[in-house]
């Protein structure tokens, strides 16, 4: 991780749902992510971490503030921003193969090149001999790889995660976490992950960002001074133990 390269930046954003009843969901929010930094946030349900997720991503606006990328400002969706979201999003008609290559065929990536990219993917992910399935051929865990699969092809500059494993029973959740750790081990991506889990965002996270209850602002930054590659043996560690007394301190749960 270069902590001199800022691949994503948050000034000042505050966004507030008008309506009936006008909701501040989020106040202030200012951080910068670097290149190849893996940071979660984390915070109670409401304090706004898929609207900043959604912010980021283009799909809203903020009421003030602005997100830079690669330090352009964010005006709406780009291919340098890949999503992964909690509900699966692959297309139920298309093989594996043909939803890891999607993204790559809008991009109009050469055929050759497309299927020289989606095999690295496919290997990446743990999914060589499913290149030909269809998603109700596959589990759930099996799905979110292919999500993942498709995010990483694209090559965007950050990739956003909003809880994508929360579907998921614990034991594939848990596996999930650990795969997820070793493929961006393996390929490095600037990724932003939003969670409720406490444990996943220590166990992934260089960073924890853990905002407070609405309108969510940054309580805090946690550093996770935990080596990688991750193991999930890590989570008996003593040190890991430390990190989770010290958010749940900071989330005011103990």
């Amino acid at each position: 991780m270069n902590l001199t390269d800022v691949k994503l930046s948050a000034k000042g954003v505050t966004h507030i749902y008008t309506g009936k009843r006008n909701v501040k969901a989020l106040d202030n929010v200012t951080i910068d992510i670097y290149e190849n930094e893996f940071v979660t946030m984390i915070g109670p349900s409401g304090c706004g971490k898929s609207t900043f997720l959604q912010i980021v991503a283009g799909f809203i606006r903020p009421t003030e503030g602005r997100i830079l990328c690669d330090g352009k400002e964010v005006l709406g969706p780009g291919p340098d921003r890949g999503f992964v979201f909690q509900e699966d999003a692959v297309f139920p008609w298309m093989s594996v193969r043909d939803n890891v290559e999607f993204g790559l065929l809008a991009k109009k990536v050469p055929p050759e090149e497309r299927k020289k990219i989606s095999d690295r993917y496919i290997r990446l992910v743990g999914l060589e001999g499913f290149e030909d399935s269809l998603p109700k051929e596959l589990s759930g865990g099996m799905l979110k790889r292919v999500d993942l699969a498709r995010s990483y092809a694209i090559d965007p500059a950050v990739l956003l995660m909003d809880e994508p494993f929360g579907p998921l029973d614990a034991q594939t959740r848990f596996n999930m976490q650990e795969e997820l750790a070793q493929i961006w081990y393996k390929a490095k991506k600037t990724v932003l992950f939003v969670t409720h889990d406490i444990d996943e965002a220590i166990y992934l996270a260089d960073r924890i960002i853990i905002l407070t209850p609405r309108p969510g602002t940054i309580r805090a930054i946690v550093k996770v001074d935990l080596p990688h590659p991750r193991e999930r043996i890590m989570k008996l560690s003593d040190k890991f133990l430390e990190l989770r007394r010290e958010v749940w301190k900071l989330m005011g749960l103990s």
